[in-house]
Protein backbone atom coordinates (compact mmCIF):
# COMPACT_ATOMS: atom_id res chain seq x y z
CA UNK A 1 0.00 0.00 0.00
CA UNK A 2 1.36 3.37 -1.05
CA UNK A 3 1.66 5.97 1.68
CA UNK A 4 0.35 9.49 1.15
CA UNK A 5 2.84 11.92 2.64
CA UNK A 6 0.82 15.07 1.86
CA UNK A 7 -2.32 16.57 3.33
CA UNK A 8 -4.28 19.43 1.78
CA UNK A 9 -6.35 22.47 2.61
CA UNK A 10 -8.65 23.47 -0.23
CA UNK A 11 -10.68 26.67 -0.45
CA UNK A 12 -13.94 25.60 -2.08
CA UNK A 13 -15.37 29.10 -2.50
CA UNK A 14 -18.85 29.36 -3.94
CA UNK A 15 -21.03 26.37 -4.92
CA UNK A 16 -20.99 27.87 -8.46
CA UNK A 17 -17.56 26.27 -8.70
CA UNK A 18 -19.56 23.21 -9.75
CA UNK A 19 -20.67 24.76 -13.08
CA UNK A 20 -18.85 28.06 -13.73
CA UNK A 21 -15.99 27.56 -16.18
CA UNK A 22 -14.83 31.16 -15.82
CA UNK A 23 -13.55 30.47 -12.29
CA UNK A 24 -9.79 29.92 -12.20
CA UNK A 25 -10.23 27.64 -9.20
CA UNK A 26 -12.39 25.29 -11.27
CA UNK A 27 -9.52 24.75 -13.69
CA UNK A 28 -7.18 24.17 -10.74
CA UNK A 29 -9.39 21.45 -9.27
CA UNK A 30 -9.86 19.82 -12.68
CA UNK A 31 -6.08 19.62 -13.13
CA UNK A 32 -5.63 17.88 -9.75
CA UNK A 33 -4.50 14.41 -10.86
CA UNK A 34 -2.15 15.84 -13.53
CA UNK A 35 -0.55 18.68 -11.62
CA UNK A 36 -1.02 18.16 -7.89
CA UNK A 37 -1.41 14.50 -6.90
CA UNK A 38 -0.97 11.90 -9.67
CA UNK A 39 -1.01 9.08 -7.09
CA UNK A 40 -4.51 7.66 -6.60
CA UNK A 41 -5.32 7.35 -2.88
CA UNK A 42 -6.87 4.24 -1.38
CA UNK A 43 -9.57 6.36 0.27
CA UNK A 44 -10.27 9.98 1.21
CA UNK A 45 -11.04 11.61 4.53
CA UNK A 46 -12.55 15.05 3.98
CA UNK A 47 -13.11 17.57 6.76
CA UNK A 48 -15.71 20.03 5.50
CA UNK A 49 -16.66 23.40 6.94
CA UNK A 50 -20.29 22.64 6.10
CA UNK A 51 -20.67 19.93 8.71
CA UNK A 52 -20.51 21.59 12.10
CA UNK A 53 -21.45 19.49 15.14
CA UNK A 54 -21.04 19.65 18.91
CA UNK A 55 -18.99 16.44 18.95
CA UNK A 56 -16.72 15.07 16.20
CA UNK A 57 -18.83 12.96 13.86
CA UNK A 58 -17.98 10.67 10.94
CA UNK A 59 -20.39 9.48 8.29
CA UNK A 60 -20.40 5.71 7.97
CA UNK A 61 -22.47 4.90 4.88
CA UNK A 62 -22.26 2.32 2.10
CA UNK A 63 -22.66 4.96 -0.60
CA UNK A 64 -22.54 8.73 -0.26
CA UNK A 65 -25.59 10.72 -1.29
CA UNK A 66 -25.19 14.28 -2.63
CA UNK A 67 -26.39 17.01 -0.29
CA UNK A 68 -27.41 20.23 -2.07
CA UNK A 69 -26.97 22.42 0.99
CA UNK A 70 -27.33 25.80 -0.73
CA UNK A 71 -30.21 27.87 -2.04
CA UNK A 72 -30.87 30.47 -4.73
CA UNK A 73 -28.49 29.02 -7.31
CA UNK A 74 -29.13 27.92 -10.93
CA UNK A 75 -31.28 24.80 -11.37
CA UNK A 76 -28.59 22.62 -13.01
CA UNK A 77 -26.59 22.67 -9.77
CA UNK A 78 -29.37 20.81 -7.94
CA UNK A 79 -29.24 17.99 -10.49
CA UNK A 80 -25.54 17.29 -9.97
CA UNK A 81 -24.75 14.03 -8.22
CA UNK A 82 -21.52 12.67 -6.78
CA UNK A 83 -22.29 9.28 -5.30
CA UNK A 84 -18.87 8.02 -4.31
CA UNK A 85 -18.70 4.87 -2.18
CA UNK A 86 -18.58 5.29 1.57
CA UNK A 87 -15.74 3.91 3.68
CA UNK A 88 -17.28 2.49 6.82
CA UNK A 89 -14.06 0.87 8.08
CA UNK A 90 -12.16 4.14 7.63
CA UNK A 91 -14.90 5.99 9.51
CA UNK A 92 -14.55 3.60 12.43
CA UNK A 93 -10.75 3.94 12.27
CA UNK A 94 -11.07 7.76 12.43
CA UNK A 95 -13.31 7.40 15.46
CA UNK A 96 -10.85 5.01 17.13
CA UNK A 97 -7.86 7.32 16.51
CA UNK A 98 -9.66 10.42 17.77
CA UNK A 99 -10.51 8.63 20.99
CA UNK A 100 -7.23 6.74 21.51
CA UNK A 101 -4.67 9.19 20.13
CA UNK A 102 -6.68 12.38 20.51
CA UNK A 103 -8.12 11.63 23.93
CA UNK A 104 -11.64 12.54 22.84
CA UNK A 105 -14.35 11.20 25.09
CA UNK A 106 -17.06 11.13 22.46
CA UNK A 107 -17.03 10.67 18.68
CA UNK A 108 -20.33 10.02 16.91
CA UNK A 109 -21.22 8.10 13.76
CA UNK A 110 -23.87 9.27 11.31
CA UNK A 111 -25.19 6.34 9.28
CA UNK A 112 -27.35 8.45 6.91
CA UNK A 113 -25.46 11.61 5.96
CA UNK A 114 -23.84 11.91 2.53
CA UNK A 115 -21.43 14.54 1.22
CA UNK A 116 -22.14 18.27 1.57
CA UNK A 117 -21.05 20.75 -1.09
CA UNK A 118 -17.79 21.50 0.74
CA UNK A 119 -16.87 17.91 -0.04
CA UNK A 120 -18.56 16.91 -3.29
CA UNK A 121 -18.07 20.09 -5.34
CA UNK A 122 -14.25 20.03 -5.28
CA UNK A 123 -14.08 16.21 -5.32
CA UNK A 124 -16.36 16.03 -8.35
CA UNK A 125 -13.81 18.11 -10.26
CA UNK A 126 -10.75 16.34 -8.80
CA UNK A 127 -11.97 12.73 -9.07
CA UNK A 128 -14.92 12.78 -11.53
CA UNK A 129 -15.13 8.96 -11.68
CA UNK A 130 -16.45 8.98 -8.08
CA UNK A 131 -14.76 5.62 -7.50
CA UNK A 132 -12.68 6.40 -4.39
CA UNK A 133 -14.29 5.60 -1.00
CA UNK A 134 -14.92 8.78 1.01
CA UNK A 135 -15.59 9.54 4.67
CA UNK A 136 -16.52 12.96 6.03
CA UNK A 137 -15.53 14.32 9.44
CA UNK A 138 -17.25 17.30 11.04
CA UNK A 139 -15.75 20.44 12.57
CA UNK A 140 -16.69 21.88 15.97
CA UNK A 141 -17.10 25.66 15.72
CA UNK A 142 -17.50 25.84 19.52
CA UNK A 143 -13.80 24.83 19.76
CA UNK A 144 -10.61 26.60 18.60
CA UNK A 145 -7.76 26.19 16.12
CA UNK A 146 -5.50 24.23 18.49
CA UNK A 147 -8.31 21.73 19.14
CA UNK A 148 -8.62 21.07 15.40
CA UNK A 149 -4.83 20.93 14.98
CA UNK A 150 -4.69 18.24 17.68
CA UNK A 151 -7.54 16.43 15.97
CA UNK A 152 -5.36 16.31 12.85
CA UNK A 153 -2.34 15.09 14.85
CA UNK A 154 -4.43 12.17 16.12
CA UNK A 155 -5.22 11.20 12.51
CA UNK A 156 -1.66 11.49 11.14
CA UNK A 157 -1.09 7.73 10.91
CA UNK A 158 -3.88 7.42 8.32
CA UNK A 159 -1.45 8.77 5.72
CA UNK A 160 0.61 5.59 6.16
CA UNK A 161 -2.54 3.60 5.37
CA UNK A 162 -2.97 5.26 1.95
CA UNK A 163 -5.63 7.76 3.09
CA UNK A 164 -5.71 11.22 1.51
CA UNK A 165 -6.65 13.82 4.16
CA UNK A 166 -8.32 16.94 2.79
CA UNK A 167 -9.57 19.93 4.75
CA UNK A 168 -12.16 21.83 2.69
CA UNK A 169 -13.02 25.34 3.80
CA UNK A 170 -12.08 28.84 2.72
CA UNK A 171 -9.04 31.04 3.32
CA UNK A 172 -11.44 33.97 3.77
CA UNK A 173 -15.17 33.64 4.35
CA UNK A 174 -17.40 36.64 4.98
CA UNK A 175 -20.49 36.21 2.84
CA UNK A 176 -21.91 39.57 3.95
CA UNK A 177 -18.98 41.35 2.32
CA UNK A 178 -19.12 39.78 -1.15
CA UNK A 179 -18.84 42.60 -3.69
CA UNK A 180 -20.24 42.30 -7.23
CA UNK A 181 -18.63 45.58 -8.22
CA UNK A 182 -15.08 44.24 -7.89
CA UNK A 183 -13.44 43.45 -11.22
CA UNK A 184 -12.90 39.78 -12.01
CA UNK A 185 -10.05 38.28 -10.00
CA UNK A 186 -9.38 41.37 -7.88
CA UNK A 187 -9.54 41.49 -4.07
CA UNK A 188 -10.35 44.10 -1.42
CA UNK A 189 -7.51 45.21 0.89
CA UNK A 190 -8.69 43.68 4.19
CA UNK A 191 -9.25 40.25 2.60
CA UNK A 192 -5.94 40.33 0.75
CA UNK A 193 -4.08 41.31 3.92
CA UNK A 194 -5.50 38.33 5.82
CA UNK A 195 -4.83 36.01 2.87
CA UNK A 196 -1.19 37.12 2.64
CA UNK A 197 -0.71 36.76 6.40
CA UNK A 198 -2.08 33.22 6.22
CA UNK A 199 0.14 32.36 3.26
CA UNK A 200 3.30 33.74 4.89
CA UNK A 201 2.57 32.08 8.23
CA UNK A 202 2.07 28.70 6.57
CA UNK A 203 5.05 28.95 4.23
CA UNK A 204 7.30 29.98 7.13
CA UNK A 205 6.05 27.05 9.23
CA UNK A 206 4.50 29.30 11.88
CA UNK A 207 1.72 26.82 12.60
CA UNK A 208 1.45 28.02 16.21
CA UNK A 209 0.48 31.48 14.91
CA UNK A 210 -2.10 29.94 12.60
CA UNK A 211 -3.57 28.04 15.57
CA UNK A 212 -3.96 31.44 17.30
CA UNK A 213 -5.17 33.23 14.17
CA UNK A 214 -7.92 35.16 16.01
CA UNK A 215 -5.28 37.23 17.86
CA UNK A 216 -2.34 36.97 15.44
CA UNK A 217 -3.92 37.68 12.06
CA UNK A 218 -4.90 41.09 10.67
CA UNK A 219 -8.66 41.53 10.09
CA UNK A 220 -9.31 38.10 11.60
CA UNK A 221 -12.94 38.76 12.54
CA UNK A 222 -13.64 40.40 9.19
CA UNK A 223 -12.13 37.51 7.23
CA UNK A 224 -13.91 34.90 9.37
CA UNK A 225 -16.89 36.23 11.36
CA UNK A 226 -17.45 32.54 12.20
CA UNK A 227 -14.49 30.16 12.31
CA UNK A 228 -15.83 26.97 10.74
CA UNK A 229 -14.33 27.64 7.27
CA UNK A 230 -10.79 27.89 8.66
CA UNK A 231 -10.84 24.86 10.98
CA UNK A 232 -10.42 22.28 8.16
CA UNK A 233 -7.02 23.95 7.60
CA UNK A 234 -5.98 23.22 11.18
CA UNK A 235 -6.90 19.54 10.81
CA UNK A 236 -4.86 19.22 7.60
CA UNK A 237 -1.92 21.04 9.25
CA UNK A 238 -2.03 18.82 12.33
CA UNK A 239 -2.23 15.62 10.28
CA UNK A 240 0.90 16.65 8.34
CA UNK A 241 2.91 17.36 11.52
CA UNK A 242 4.89 20.31 12.84
CA UNK A 243 7.87 19.61 10.54
CA UNK A 244 5.69 19.55 7.41
CA UNK A 245 6.51 21.96 4.61
CA UNK A 246 3.59 24.04 3.35
CA UNK A 247 3.20 25.12 -0.26
CA UNK A 248 0.55 27.33 -1.82
CA UNK A 249 -0.85 25.31 -4.71
CA UNK A 250 -3.49 27.77 -5.89
CA UNK A 251 -4.71 31.31 -5.35
CA UNK A 252 -7.53 33.26 -7.00
CA UNK A 253 -10.45 35.45 -5.96
CA UNK A 254 -14.20 35.70 -6.47
CA UNK A 255 -16.41 38.73 -5.71
CA UNK A 256 -13.51 40.60 -4.13
CA UNK A 257 -13.52 38.91 -0.75
CA UNK A 258 -13.65 35.15 -1.36
CA UNK A 259 -10.18 33.63 -1.52
CA UNK A 260 -9.53 30.29 -3.18
CA UNK A 261 -6.02 30.01 -1.68
CA UNK A 262 -5.20 26.33 -1.24
CA UNK A 263 -2.23 24.56 0.33
CA UNK A 264 -0.37 21.28 0.46
CA UNK A 265 1.52 20.08 3.55
CA UNK A 266 4.31 17.63 2.83
CA UNK A 267 5.50 15.51 5.75
CA UNK A 268 9.20 14.63 5.96
CA UNK A 269 9.86 11.06 4.84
Amino acid sequence: MEKVNQTFFLSHGSPTLSIDDTLEARQFFKSWTHKVLPQKPKSILVISAHWDTKYPTVNTVLRNSTIHDFSGFPDPMYKLKYEAPGAIELGKRVKELLMKEGGMKRVDEDTKRGLDHGAWVPLMLMYPEADIPIVQLSVQSNQNGSYHYNMGKALASLKDEGVLIIGSGSATHNLRKLDNSITHGASVPWALEFDIWLRDSLLQGRYGDVNEWEVKAPNAKMAHPWPEHLYPLHVAMGAAGEDAKAEQIHTSWQLGTLSYSSYSFTSPL
